[in-house]
């Protein structure tokens, strides 16, 4: 001890000790200053955050793509070159069922040019779910993955769940109903890894003669056509899919195809604003995600000679946005249809619609000749550099929102079993049984009471085996089935009506050339003239499986003892067919467009219970 204090009481040891005293006590000091500068700080940048903030994702879309943008939204932009800022607004097509070639051109377009986003067409899903993960990890940027899918995947996948076209939900009178198909679709989408669906079509279709739309659109009402179009956006956005909105302005009274040439909507702004822009309004005080431009030339609206909308600044940036107050994503129709190239070369096209006002390109003809071409736009001053970083900034906020900040591969395993559930099923049988239209049951022969020894024959119309219509009445009473072809020759088709002379009973369906409906049947004349005279044989019982514009050709179907309206050859809508046979169902579905002087908008013997009783 005493040595220890010897050397602790030294003179150079106590000196030592003070030094070391006083830098503690600095330390100190400094310490508490620069805790009282940090507060400090704090106080003078207030609401500044210097941190990282959580991204906190916004109830809608359209609130989203108005944020201020998150470290997301700001790190991607700022690590793509001007030239990737444009591909960002660039969707291109995307097929599974073509091949390793097309795959590879995909992929290279993806790495090379940095696109933004697929629309899928034909293939398989599995096949498809695949090639999304392979472009989805080569891609710099997650991508958009969207499809023109306006009755769900079905519509162009294999395998998976096809829902009715608009036509026929256009005769259901329950919207919930098409709120779950939404709500369905949106649940095929995702487990697809897709984030976009081009639907619905808002077109008001009150031109029997229009080759594109048609049987595509809910119906010729425009209060109808509004409310199914607000149901579907709902079901799909509410569950977390972008729906789009098409085709702006209105698509629905022309006899032109886009696809194939301009049409010109020749109408003034008074009755387009009452008419076929009504829907558009609503679904955009709605809150719909996108609204798709058509390729059409409107000289109300704008008298630049061969002008389609799409790249028309009054049409898009006027009345769209100015007029209408759309915040949501403005995206072009296919940049390959003839409704635009015919009269503006791939580049060109392109610069034109940004400058319009569209934020996103969709399946472009040559993605680098529209990249240069608007780059060249930007140099001339037709358009700014940075309206075009904010449309580059628009597309990642959706991005963000849809959840691509953190992507994850699609899950393969039960893919097919998830796409095809029990509950796509009954939405199926559902909407098919509510939209069954009774357009004539003549002295009450629906439903059928059938003596003992009454003969029953089936035919279908298009056919080379019996159909599933065919096959369910079959099940609840005993039939003799026959079919014929839709290009019957008259030796045929009179072979057949002498047979059916012995029949008390004529069950008829017809059929067009395809699952979907068809424009035009395409029956030879023989056939044509036996389904006349069995609509006129005071025996028959006829239901059209098709479009139901499709009931102008053929004449004389009027006069048939009943007559029903089944819109689609789906398996659920036969089935729905067979059982309004036998009261098993009621009659609820209403005509959706006019068809003739006979058949008009809201036609449909309706009668709230099983047992129809006709007029």
């Amino acid at each position: 001890m005493f040595y220890t204090a010897e050397l602790y009481t030294s003179r150079p040891l106590k000196q030592l000790w003070h030094l070391l005293l006083c830098v503690l006590m600095l330390f100190l000091l400094s310490c508490e200053g620069a805790d009282t500068q940090q507060q400090s700080h704090a106080k003078a940048t207030a609401g500044y955050v210097t941190e990282r903030a959580p991204y906190v994702r916004a109830a809608s879309l359209i609130e989203a793509l108005e944020e201020n943008d998150s470290h997301w939204v700001d790190s991607v932009f700022n690590a793509l070159t001007p030239d990737e800022r444009i591909a960002q607004l660039i969707i291109i097509e995307a097929f599974s069922d073509q091949g390793p070639k097309y795959e590879a051109d995909v992929l290279r377009l993806i790495k090379k040019y940095k696109v933004g986003g697929l629309i899928y067409f034909q293939g398989g899903p599995v096949r498809q779910a695949k090639l999304t993960n392979k472009y989805q990890a080569a891609s710099k940027v997650p991508l958009f993955i969207s499809m023109d899918a306006e009755t769900g995947v079905g519509m162009r996948l294999d395998s998976t769940v096809h829902y009715p076209f608009q036509q026929m939900l256009g005769a259901v009178a329950d919207n919930g109903l098409i709120y779950s198909m939404g709500a369905q679709v949106a649940a095929e989408f995702k487990r697809l890894g897709m984030h976009i669906n081009f639907a619905p079509v808002a077109d008001i279709n009150n031109n029997p003669a229009n080759p594109i739309i048609g049987y595509r659109a809910f119906g010729e009402d425009r209060l109808d056509v509004t409310g199914k179009s607000l149901a579907f956006m709902r079901g799909m956005q509410e569950n977390g899919i972008i729906a789009v909105a098409k085709h702006f302005p209105g698509h629905g009274d022309t006899d032109v195809d886009s696809h194939h040439d301009l049409p010109i909507i020749p109408f003034t702004k008074e009755r387009l604003d009452s008419l076929e822009l009504y829907p558009f309004k609503e679904l955009i005080a709605h809150g719909v995600g996108g609204i798709m431009v058509a390729h059409m030339h409107i000289p109300m609206l704008d008298s630049t000679q061969n002008l389609p909308s799409t790249l028309s600044k009054p049409i898009v940036k006027g009345l769209l946005k100015r007029d209408l107050q759309f915040k949501g994503l403005v995206i072009t129709d296919a940049m390959v249809m003839k409704g635009v190239t015919k009269y503006f070369k791939p580049g060109e096209a392109e610069a034109r619609a940004l400058i319009a006002g569209n934020d996103i390109l969709e399946r472009l003809n040559n993605v680098p000749k529209a990249i240069k071409a608007i780059k060249e736009a930007v140099a001339r001053g037709e358009l700014s550099q940075k309206e075009l970083d904010e449309k580059c900034r628009r597309v990642l906020r959706a991005k963000q929102w849809l959840g691509l900040d953190k992507y994850k591969p699609i899950e393969l395993d039960n893919l097919y079993e998830d796409l095809n559930s029990t509950l796509a099923d009954s939405t199926n049988r559902d909407l098919a049984e509510a939209s069954i239209t009774l357009l004539k049951n003549n002295k009450r022969m629906l439903p059928l009471r059938l003596k003992k020894r009454t003969r029953v024959a089936t035919v279908g119309f298009g056919l080379k085996n019996p159909s599933f219509f065919q096959e369910e009445v079959k099940e609840q009473i005993s039939t003799t089935d026959f079919v014929i072809s839709r290009k019957a020759k008259k030796k045929e088709a009179d072979a057949l009506w002498k047979k059916l002379q012995k029949y008390d009973v004529v069950l008829v369906a017809l059929y067009g050339p395809s699952i979907n409906p068809s424009n035009k049947l395409g029956y030879s004349k023989e056939a044509t003239a036996l389904v006349q005279k069995l609509a006129n044989s005071n025996k028959a019982v006829i239901a059209l499986f098709d479009n139901a514009y499709a009931l102008n050709q053929f004449p004389g179907i009027e006069n048939s003892r009943v007559l029903i309206m089944a819109y689609q050859p789906h398996f659920h809508s036969q089935e729905a067919a067979a059982k309004i046979l036998f009261g098993k169902i009621p009659a609820r579905g209403k005509l959706p467009v006019t068809v003739n002087k006979y058949f008009s908008y809201g036609d449909g013997i309706s009668k709230d219970k099983p047992l129809i009783a006709g007029p």
